[in-house]
């Protein structure tokens, strides 16, 4: 699905990939800038974490004039002036401003380094309404967030999670060449597809997908296989039956279950049963035609 994610026709989707200190997504992200930009989108990104320079890295030089940087990464909450666009100015209205701006005529490709400064410096809900405004606002055909999911609580993260159609979550493995994504994908129908991935992107942004690598002088462990371990093995007693064993439990009689000759013993009536014999006295007042006529009806 990591290859599948921009070929979505849908307009307004929402990619986010999460990643933590033990494993950067941003290479991931640079991936997905420079299959946009090699399809022709125009691409704006609004830069908090790494200088231009630096994320301009690796993307193919042919299509750079349709990359597009709106640089907050020396002065990103404005103290300074030096940012032409900050944290703060963060919303649907300027976002949409700065796309109008380069007067490209199809929509753009919206590419927010990080989610994380936004999140940490304005209210969730109010990123969240101001991320579904910019999903229906026309202008931005799609939209990729990079947030570290360390530096948020897990109800934050998952309320950010939430407006996205795409959430892909990177976590590093034991081989260092490799890592795992696990991409859950929400279509417009409502069905949700997920799926794990081991990858691999080089340093000219070539993704290599493996359903198993191989590592060297190590045997890899296939995650979606827990090993099975018998949690009885070291137990001081057997919880199993032989078959003799069994044999003999299944020739026991239930207390609760009675064979047909006991039914029989307690049915018939033997010498000595019991039986009820009522004598009226003088008091009682007995009309065999009218029985309830001592009742007040």
């Amino acid at each position: 699905m990591l290859s599948e994610v921009l070929q979505g026709t849908e307009s307004g989707g929402f990619v986010i990939i999460r990643d933590t200190a033990c494993y950067s997504g941003r290479r991931l992200l640079k991936y997905y800038i420079n299959c946009a930009l090699k399809r022709g989108d125009a691409v704006h990104v609004l830069g908090f974490e790494v200088p231009e320079h630096e994320l301009c890295a690796g993307l193919d030089s042919n299509y750079l004039h349709l990359f597009h940087f709106h640089s907050a990464y020396i002065d990103p909450l404005g103290w300074t002036k030096q940012s032409l666009f900050t944290v703060k100015d963060f919303s649907a209205t300027e976002i949409t401003r700065l796309l109008q701006e380069t007067h490209h005529a199809k929509a753009s490709v919206l590419v927010i380094d990080s989610l994380s400064w936004v999140v940490r410096h304005h209210d969730t809900v109010a990123v969240c309404q101001e991320l579904h405004k910019l999903r229906k606002g026309g202008f931005v055909r799609m939209i990729f967030g990079l947030l570290h999911t360390d530096l948020h609580q897990q109800g934050i993260v998952g309320t950010v999670s939430h407006v996205a159609s795409t959430v892909i979550s990177v976590t590093p493995m034991n081989n260092a060449r490799y890592a795992m994504a696990k991409t859950s994908q929400r279509k417009k129908s409502g069905k949700v597809m997920q799926k794990e991935e081991f990858f691999s992107l080089t340093e000219d942004l070539t993704l290599s997908i493996e359903t198993k690598p191989n590592q060297t002088g190590n045997v890899q462990t296939d995650l979606h296989t827990k090993s099975e371990v018998d949690p009885t093995s070291h137990l001081t007693f057997n919880l199993h039956l032989s078959e003799v064993e069994r044999e003999a439990r299944e020739k026991v009689a239930l207390p609760f279950v009675f064979s047909e000759e006991k039914k029989s013993a307690l049915l018939r009536p033997g010498r000595g049963s019991g039986r009820i014999m009522y004598e009226p006295d003088a008091n009682d007042d007995i009309d065999e035609e009218d029985p309830d006529d001592d009742l007040d009806v």
